[in-house]
């Protein structure tokens, strides 16, 4: 894939494209479909194939406070983009002055003369431009008023129901991470930098790695533990991973990411990370001593090898 930055003042150098328009958050089943249909609408055509999205959320730069709550940071969308086989990806920068375009506005100035864009699909259920509520009829009649073909694209029929990054997050939310990552269709990941932290973990045999995620606004799953698989120092190893605010230790309401790396020691302070979730194991609790906590870590590990063992059958 070919990533043409718009907010680096890269060009299109004058190609035509078939393309498609959105945020695409995690780039999940649902946005892979779609992409497979402007893939194959551009191998029809013999033109490349493209995919228009942006390097911050909308509303972030129309409100500056909100938070968004992302499945992917920009790097990681753009590699999971790469990974579609679309040809290029191009990042057109979000302005309060593109968010006041019509959507006929939107198609002609910036996806027809800017972009070079002659055929647009537009998901089944997105709508764009300033008010939002226009729908693909009217995208097909301002298509043909400037001569762009714009396509209805299928919707995907899931056996897990609608796919969407709402609905992904609030199962990552609720725990669920076998669900969301079907839906996915990959597993979902956290990436960071490892941080010193209370180091009560190694005092009672379980060594932790402390993160510290790179992106600020990525979605933590539900609090617990998980059977996880660590990339790291260019290696995969299978670990514990916890989530949680430690409460038989601390009456401290601050969120610890935290893995025990099986059959790894060493010092990996400052080293960089990424913990692939595999399943949930359970959920975050008190123990009214540190013996009943280590016995339940101890239970812990075992039933995460016993789950990743089934990983590997």
């Amino acid at each position: 894939m070919e990533h043409i930055d718009l907010t680096n003042n890269q060009e299109t150098e004058g190609k035509r494209f078939v393309a498609t328009v959105g945020f695409f958050d995690g780039v999940h089943a649902g946005h892979r479909y779609l992409i497979r249909q402007v893939r194959d609408e551009a191998a029809r055509q013999h033109l490349p194939s493209a995919v228009v999205t942006f390097p911050v959320h909308p509303r972030k730069v129309l409100q500056a406070d909100y938070q968004p709550a992302l499945l992917c940071g920009y790097e990681e969308k753009l590699a999971l983009l790469a990974s579609t086989g679309v040809d290029y990806c191009i990042t057109l920068p979000f302005t309060k002055a593109l968010s006041q375009l019509s959507a006929s506005a939107f198609m002609q100035q910036v996806l027809q003369e800017q972009l070079h864009v002659s055929t647009l699909l537009v998901g089944y259920d997105h709508r764009f431009g300033h008010d939002r509520k226009e729908g693909f009829a009217d995208y097909e009649r301002y298509g043909d008023e400037i001569g762009m073909v714009v396509i209805r694209a299928e919707e995907w029929q899931s056996d897990e129901g609608n796919v969407s990054s709402t609905r992904i997050r609030k199962l990552l939310k609720e725990g669920d991470v076998m669900r969301a990552n079907s839906l996915l269709s990959y597993r979902y990941t956290l990436s960071g930098k490892i941080v010193e932290g209370y180091r009560v973990g190694r005092t009672i045999g379980f060594p932790t790695a402390n993160i510290r995620s790179w992106e600020r606004y990525k979605v933590v799953p539900a609090l617990g533990v998980y059977a996880v698989r660590v990339h790291m120092l260019g290696e995969t190893y299978e670990g514990m991973l916890y989530i949680g605010t430690r409460p038989t230790l601390h009456a401290d309401p601050e969120i610890s990411v935290e893995v025990n790396i099986f059959n790894f020691s060493g010092n990996l302070y400052n080293q960089s990370l990424t913990v692939e979730f595999i399943d949930f194991i359970r959920s975050d609790q008190k123990f009214e001593t540190m013996e009943q906590l280590v016995e339940q870590i101890h239970m812990d590990k075992k039933n995460v090898q016993q789950r990743l063992r089934k990983e590997r059958l």
